[in-house]
Formats: C-alpha cells, structure tokens, sequence
C-alpha cells in the first residue's frame, strides 16, 4: 500500500530559517543541525533538493523532491520552481509565507499524485514502463507512483517508437523575384496587430522603411541592405515581420530570423503564430534552428538508459526520456526541457546526451530517421520562416551544406551582438583542450575510456574495407593524431615532462605565459594570464616548427580522405547503398570542419618567430579559474571581426536587415551611425547600405530615471553591500543588480540575502544559486518581491513586466576588461572613443530593462562617483539624470514605491 503524501514529513530552508513539517502537518522551526539530522535519518518532501542542500550547508542532501515528480507527471509542461509556481501549476492556493511551505508540500504532493487517476491526464502513456526503469534505479518517488499506475492493457509505444520519422523532400526552389508594395506592407502590419489596435506611425514607418530590403539585388555582392535602430515599444518584431510575410507569398522564398539570445527566439516563434494561426500550419513554416549541441541525441540516450549511466545520472537519463517523447522539438537548451531539471543532479548528464564533439555517425545510428537534428535540418529547408541565432547563421554560411536553396533574405534582430558573435565564431585557438577533441575525434577512446566515442576508422569502417585509398588516409590520420596530447596533458606540462610536439609546444607557451605574463584579474574581473605573442624566445620558436610539422602531418591524410569521399559520392560504387552515402556525407561535414580548424592552427604558427598579420590579433594565454589551470595555448581573433560577416554572411545574399533597439552609440545625438556600422560591418560593404531611425514611444522624462550615486568608493565592498541592501528594500524589491565579476556578486550576495529574506524579499543570483539562468529569471518574473543579481549574462535579452523589475542598480562603469585583445581593438578604432562605444553599448543595454511598456516606470542607478558625462548619451533623450549621495538616492526610490503601491501595484507591498 502506497504511504499517504499528506503523512510524508517536509522541510523548507530559506536564508531566514528552516521549517519542518511532521507526519500530523505539525510545523516547527529548527536548527541547521538538527534539519540535517532530520533529513539523513528520513527522506522528506522538499522542493529542489539542490537548493536547500546549499541553504543547509549538506549538499549531499536526497529526497522526495517535488521537482522530479513533476518532471516526470508533466514532461515538456513549464513551471516555475518555487512554491507559488507549483502551486500555480496544480491548482492550489499559493503559501503566504515561508513558514506556510512546508505544510504545502504534502498537499502539493497530493495534488500532483491526483493526476495519475485523472483519465484526461495527457502523459499517461509510456508512464508505466517510465516509473519500472526508475524503480530499478531506486528512485525515491517510485513507492509512491507504482501502486498508483495500472499496467496498460496493451503494449504501450515506447519513446522510439512514438516518435515520428522525417521524410526526404524536394529541394526548394529559388523565390521569384518580386517587388513588394508599401501600401500591402501596412495593410498587413494593421491586420497582425489586429482590430482596434492603436495605429503607432513608429511601426509604420519602420516597416515601410524594412520593406526595402525584399527589392531586387541589383549587382553581385551588393545586398539591399537596411541598419535600422528601432527604440524600445516600437514593436520592430511585427514591423519586420510583416513586409517579411508579404515577400514571402508573392515569391515563394524563405527568409532567415537571427537572433542572439535564446529568449528572443522563444518570443519569435510565439509572434509568427500572428502569420500562421493554425498550430500545424506554424509548425510546417515556422522553424527554429539551434547549433546541434542544443538537442538530444536518441544514441546517447539509449546508451544512457541501457547502463551508460549510473546511480542520480541514470535517473536523469529516465527523466529525459520520459521528456523527449513528448517534447515539440528535443531542445535541451532552451527548449521545453525544464531549465531547473539538470541541476536538481549536481553532477548533471545532459551534456552526455547531446552531440557535443561532433561523433554524430549520419545514416549509421539506428535513430537517424527520428533525430531531432535531422528533422529541424530537413523542416528549415522547406519552412518560409527559420528563426536561427547568430553563431548558427554564420556557420552555415562559412560551411554551406546541400539541402536545396538557401534563404536570400536575412534579418538579424539583437544586431548589436553580431560583433561578439563573429568574434567568438571566427577565432583560432590551439590550445590544450582544443587539440585533445580533435585526437578523440580521430582516435576514438583510449585506454579506460568509456561511453559511445567512435574514432574515424569506425565511423568510416565501409570506407575502411572497401575502398583502399580512403583506408590508406585513415590509417595516415590515426598515426598522426598519435602526436596530439591525450588525457593527463595537463599535468605532464606543470612537470615539464610533454609527450609529442603539441605538447612542446604548450610547455614552451606556458613558460612564456609565466616569464612575461600580465594578470587578466584586474580589478578581479578574470583569472587568466596573458601575453603578446612577439619576440618570442627560441624554445617557442623551435616548439612551433616541430608542432607545425606534427599538423600538417595529419591535415594532409584527412584532406586526403577529404577528396576521396567526396570522389565515392561523385562516382559512387556499389556497395555505396543509401546509408552508407548518407554516412559518407556526414563524414565529409565534420571532416571539413576539422580541416578548417588545423588550417587555421597552421595559420596561427606561422606567425610565431614571423611577420604580424595586421588583420590579426595574436597572443599566448594561460587559463585558470580560482587559480588552477584548465587550459593553454595560442590564440588568434580579427582585429576587426565584422570583416568576416560583410565577406562571408552579408555579400552572397539578397537583401539584409541589421536592427535592434541599441546600434548607434549616443542615444542622444539624434544621429551618428559610425558605432552602429563598425560593431555590424556595414562600414565594410561597398555603398548601397541604407540607414534608418525610430525613436522609442515612451516618455522616459515621465517613466524614467537614472540616479548617479556620488559617494560609494571603487573597492570598498561593505559599503557596495549595503548599497544594494538598502536600494532593494526601498525599492521593496523587483531589482536587477549588476555585475562586472562574480568576486564581488558572491561578496555581496552573501552580506545581504539573509537580512533582505528577513525583509520579505527574495535575493537570488548567477554563481551563487545552482539554477540556469533562464530559471533565475523565471522566478524573478513570477514574483515581484524577488529580486536578482548577476552579470553580463543578465544585461542583455531579459524581458521582464514592470511589475516585476523597477530597479537596475549597476555596481560601476561596466570598463572593458583590458587584455591584448581589447588594447589591440581599442588603438586601432581611437583609443577612448572605442572605449565609450563599448560601454554605451553595455549601459544602454541594461537601461533597456527597465521600461518595457507604456505604463512602466523604471530607475537605473550607477554606484559610481567618477561616472563620466561623455557616457550620459547612453540614455535615451529626456531621461532625467541625477549626480547625489546615497542616502538622497535611496529616499528617491523609496518615494517612487511608494507612489507606485498607491497608483500601478497596490498589492505589491514588501511586506
């Protein structure tokens, strides 16, 4: 007989006490020490274990957690991790207070237990066999779900077998070419915002003006391209959308989203249910694109759940699967994956589960049909609409794939993250981690390694055995990777004991790094070390011709085999079936990509001991985090990255539109695109791009103010603690805080969440909590009391009501951190003048936070006494900028909470 949930004893740890709940409800508050002994003697319910294992300093705490079981009740459903967001999700009335939460869990319990006798329940099937395997595992919950679950009549469809298999399509054809009318774009634009919608001229003007990207190209590499700033609430989605839809009917083309944030993607996807209201229709026209690192592999997983993994992991791996059979589209990142449901197992698995290194076998793997990869790639090749983000979008332009035409138009909303997009996506790196993939990659497992890594002669074995040239390369391949470092790398350079010339190598940098290295921890913002790479001493010089040797060693068979793939799908032979061509092409991708990397490393060594490319920014670097080393080697970025995006992303296509709310520098000019075309690359193409400006709606003098506080010292953390203790509470809470490192994040978090939990509002943050990211945010948008602290992370891409963030506090002038790469950019683009274009970018950005709405009211406040006037045009104009002390900041937010509960939010009072 399953126990009663309601006789289940609970426990909640909060930063102002810990709560037990008896068997009776009886509710009592206690020690840590006597809640740990409590919890190691008795299982109890809580609600995410990792959490309140942090709060009670017993990390290795276990239990019922509520999370898991509404994992695996409601998979792919959304939910907000905390009391009042499980209460949401189930039906109950919401605690009223911490005290209240304990006695909560049972009936949640309860509640969510009630689901399996519900014939309506959704998730029902697979549920049986689901909590089998996970009672096998000894999972806490299965006492109370098996004697609950009736066996299914007839065999249920397990994961493999429920889920759909893609089908091969005919290539899309090339869209017409075609002129859209301005008087049909705003006629569209008036029926997405639909009936009675207030007209907004600022929306109008823009779409007309985004319009003229979908013109006729007139010459070879010269898109109709448009840089447009559109402020915040002009609603640039639907304004770009529309002329996008218009294009789209009249051409039979595609057009291509990009993003940089996965929220904006989300919000996207919802906004283009506005063009296709029908759910099938949208999922047929309407696709999003991730990098394939975001999605479930089916192998992996089934390696998982047939003893890949063990102990908490084989539970996550349950869990997962009971998610993936019912998930819109195996996102793990992102997606419908509860964010929270990896770090509930602190030694999480879900990077086990996605295709990290690039082992993906194609046509080999018995899922290949049902691979949530495939069918995204396949579905964006016949969708009108494919929402991709940046890195995505400038990959598959650098490394084009078949799979029909490509779309011709192009729109890159968060445009003013194309800069760190590019110079992340077209950077080298030949560094210790770096060549340690690429030998796996070649070799497969060595030694004692385990798991389902296949090395190139068992990825091409059909090649291998009956082709004699391509065996020949493969062999070649598998000799030379022998020369790259393999697993104890790292310790063998701190002995100075290097096996191979890649390890030399690293040894001869990290003796550089060392002799003349420069701390990137200024102001504790970093941990690594770092050094030009100019004059270099004869050991690195020597080290660097002996790698180079060891890399064209292995570039040159695997371009070898390069060829010969590419010549058995020209000429195939006949024991080339269907899935072994499928195999050969997928090879021939991840093969390509690999040879890119080892030319660029070629590339990077030829400069050590020779001439500096001017186009090039070249440097050693030793990485560490909290002083131990984790990596090291040579690195190589653009000096200017957005020279690769106007070569490679902008010129082969038709039309181009860069925008977002923040792309010229001094909101206050009225004018001036010099920032916006340096950080999107339209300074680099050749005439022919237009420009064009919307000021945001909202009247920022009324809903608006920025508070530059005078008297806090740099470095003085007590004094920065009690500012954010006292803003948040005059505030009573709803504040985003600010970080420029985590050092001083953890600092102040520490000195104050105990005395803000007192207050009745939730202090939560980055590197401190074990939650993503977005789950921060999500529990900071559901509770308006909460408020959040973070970094750059969180500056950028969060939407959040007004009733929920009224309060941006930044610790100081977010100053770029200076390393090599940043001295080189800064000389290069005017010294000071790159620095401000920088920092007005940051500043702009987390002021953007604030007013989301027309009925929004927001205050930024910058605890910097030294705070320039040269950087105030990163507010919008009329913003009202006040220079005062603490105490006079303080009385002014706490004067806009109190008109605030008595107009917009009476209910939001912080008690």
């Amino acid at each position: 007989m399953a126990p009663d949930p309601l006789t289940l004893p609970a426990i909640h740890a909060s930063h102002i006490g810990i709560w037990i709940a008896d068997m009776h409800g009886h509710v009592q508050r206690v020690g840590r020490g006597e809640a740990v002994a409590a919890v190691a003697a008795t299982p109890h319910l809580l609600l995410n274990a990792t959490l309140t294992g942090d709060r009670l300093g017993y990390p290795e705490l276990s239990g019922l957690d509520l999370l898991e079981l509404f994992a695996f009740l409601y998979p792919a459903r959304f939910a907000v991790p905390t009391p009042a967001g499980i209460a949401s999700a189930v039906g109950l009335n919401s605690p009223k207070g911490e005290e209240d939460i304990a006695a909560f869990l049972p009936r949640a319990t309860a509640a969510m237990l009630a689901s399996l006798d519900d014939p309506g329940w959704h998730e029902r099937e697979g549920a049986w066999h689901g909590v089998q395997a996970l009672a096998r595992q000894r999972w806490p919950w299965a006492s109370l779900v098996q004697p609950r679950l009736s066996q299914p009549d007839a065999n249920e469809r397990w994961l493999f077998a429920r889920l759909p298999e893609w089908e091969e399509q005919p290539p899309r054809g090339a869209p017409r070419q075609v002129a859209i009318d301005e008087a049909d774009v705003a006629a569209r634009l008036d029926r997405l915002t639909g009936d009675g919608a207030e007209r907004r001229p600022g929306q109008q003007d823009y779409a007309r003006a985004a319009a003229a990207i979908f013109a006729p190209r007139e010459r070879k590499d010269a898109p109709q391209m448009l840089v447009a700033e559109a402020g915040t609430g002009i609603g640039k989605t639907l304004g770009y959308l529309a002329p996008a839809k218009q294009w789209i009917d009249r051409s039979a083309g595609s057009v291509c989203i990009s993003t940089f944030t996965k929220a904006l993607q989300r919000q996207l996807s919802r906004e283009t249910e506005r063009l296709y209201p029908d759910p099938a229709t949208h999922r047929e026209k309407v696709v999003v694109r991730k990098g394939r690192e975001n999605y479930l592999c089916l192998l992996n997983l089934e390696d998982a759940l047939q003893g890949g993994f063990s102990g908490r992991a084989a539970i996550l791996a349950q869990l997962v699967a009971r998610w993936a059979a019912y998930t819109r589209d195996g996102d793990m990142i992102g997606g419908d994956l509860p964010g929270w449901l990896p770090a509930l197992f602190r030694r999480n698995g879900t990077t086990a589960l996605t295709d990290r290194r690039g082992e993906c076998i194609y046509a080999g793997c018995p899922h290949f049909r049902k691979c949530f990869i495939e069918h995204s790639a396949r579905a964006a090749t016949q969708a009108d609409i494919v929402i991709a983000n940046h890195a995505l979008t400038m990959v598959q332009a650098a490394r084009p794939r078949d799979g029909g035409a490509p779309a011709t138009r192009l729109i890159f909303d968060e445009g003013h993250h194309l800069w760190d997009a590019a110079d992340s996506m077209f950077a080298a790196a030949l560094t210790g981690q770096e060549a340690v993939e690429i030998r796996r990659w070649v070799l497969g497992p060595e030694g004692k390694s385990r798991g389902r890594r296949r090395g190139l002669a068992a990825r091409l074995a059909d090649v291998a055995s009956y082709d004699e040239a391509g065996d020949r390369a493969i062999q070649a391949a598998i000799a030379a990777a022998a020369e790259l470092p393999g697993d104890g790398w790292l310790g063998r350079l701190s002995e100075n004991e290097p096996w191979g010339a890649i390890e030399r190598l690293l040894v001869a940098v990290r003796a550089m790094v060392y002799a003349r290295g420069i701390d990137t921890r200024t102001a504790d913002t970093g941990y690594g070390l770092e050094t030009e790479l100019a004059d270099p001493d004869p050991e690195l010089v020597t080290a660097a011709a002996s790698a180079s040797d060891a890399i064209e060693a292995l570039l040159r068979p695997l371009m070898a085999l390069g060829k010969r793939l590419e010549a058995l799908i020209e000429d195939p032979p006949d024991w080339l079936d269907g899935q072994a061509r499928a195999r050969v092409d997928g090879a021939r991708h991840s093969l390509g990509t690999r040879i890119d990397t080892l030319g660029g490393w070629l590339s990077l060594l030829g400069r050590v001991g020779g001439p500096a490319d001017p186009d090039f920014v070249d440097w050693l670097a030793v990485d560490r985090y909290d002083g131990r080393e984790f990596d090291c080697g040579l690195h190589r970025h653009w000096l200017d990255p957005a020279r690769p995006i106007a070569e490679i992303v902008y010129r082969p296509a038709q039309g181009v539109l860069v925008t977002s709310a923040t792309l010229r520098g001094d909101g206050r000019s009225g004018g001036g695109w010099t920032d916006a075309d340096i950080r999107t690359g339209a300074r680099h193409m050749d005439g022919g791009v237009q420009h064009f400006a919307v000021p945001s709606p909202f009247d920022y003098a009324r809903q608006s103010e920025v508070l530059v506080v005078t008297d806090i010292a740099r470095g003085d953390l007590p004094t920065l603690a009690g500012a954010y203790s006292r803003l948040i509470e005059a505030a009573g809470g709803g504040a985003l805080g600010l970080f420029s490192a985590i050092r001083r994040l953890r600092i102040v978090h520490s000195r104050i969440a105990d005395r803000l939990a007192r207050a009745g509002l939730p202090l939560f943050a980055q590197h401190v909590d074990p939650l993503d990211t977005g789950t921060l945010v999500d529990i900071f948008r559901a509770d308006p009391h909460a408020s959040l602290l973070g970094t750059d992370a969180l500056r950028d891409g969060v939407d959040v009501p007004g009733d929920s963030l009224r309060l941006v506090v930044m610790e100081g002038v977010p100053w770029p951190r200076p390393t090599i790469l940043h001295a080189a950019r800064r000389a290069a683009q005017g010294g000071t003048t790159y620095d401000d274009m920088v920092i007005r970018a940051r500043i702009g950005q987390a002021f953007g936070r604030l007013i989301r709405r027309a009925d929004d009211f927001g205050q930024f406040v910058m605890l910097s006494p030294s705070f320039p006037s040269r950087l105030l045009g990163a507010f919008p104009e009329g913003t009202p900028i006040r220079r005062l002390p603490l105490d006079e900041a303080v009385n002014h937010v706490a004067a806009a909470n109190v008109e605030r509960r008595k107009t917009a939010f009476p209910a939001f009072s912080p008690s």
